[in-house]
């Protein structure tokens, strides 16, 4: 667990996270990070969880026709 603290940067107001979190995020300075609001609190993620929502409805599309795209595939 890091204790993170707030701190102004210019007009607003950010956190620094220390450097062992951004090597194990694989992040690095202007990457872009998802704050997204959980049962248990919130969580910090380099990954995009609408994409990963768009993903599973297209697994969930491709499962469904299986055999259509088999067919098309010949």
């Amino acid at each position: 667990m890091h204790i993170l603290k707030l701190t102004q940067i210019g007009n607003s107001v950010g956190i620094v996270l220390p450097k062992e979190a951004l090597s194990r995020l694989k992040l690095s300075k202007g990457e872009t990070v998802f704050l997204t609001e959980t049962p248990e609190g919130y969580t910090l993620t380099p990954y995009d969880p609408a994409l990963e929502e768009e993903i599973e409805a297209g697994r969930a599309f491709m499962r469904e026709y299986r055999d259509t795209f088999h067919q098309l595939a010949k």
